[in-house]
């Protein structure tokens, strides 16, 4: 019997087996590629909102006319002895 049947034989098995082993990866990798692109767009996005969350921090901090625009604005807050007059919306704001 001659082993050049067998050796053919180990040979292609085992390229096969490094192709399919290959193109898993080559895959993985691809899959890998575009999770690393979409984080880092993530990243971006949330540095840029960090960014904006610092900016309102610091105006907080040191603008006493913003903290009160805030204040009457976002959070229904009078100074003592003003009066709130609630208007009912006009006819254009009705249907909104």
């Amino acid at each position: 019997m001659s082993r050049r049947p067998l050796v053919l034989a180990m040979f292609g098995l085992a390229t096969a087996m490094m192709l399919t082993y290959g193109a898993q990866s080559l895959v993985r990798a691809w899959q890998m590629k575009a999770e690393v692109e979409s984080l880092e767009r993530e990243i971006s996005t949330l540095r840029a909102e960090t960014g904006r969350l610092t900016a309102l921090v610091t105006r907080l901090r040191s603008d006493p006319e913003y903290i009160e625009q805030v204040a009457r604005e976002d959070l229904g807050l009078v100074k003592p002895g003003e009066k709130v007059l609630k208007l009912p919306p006009s006819a254009g704001q009705r249907g909104r």
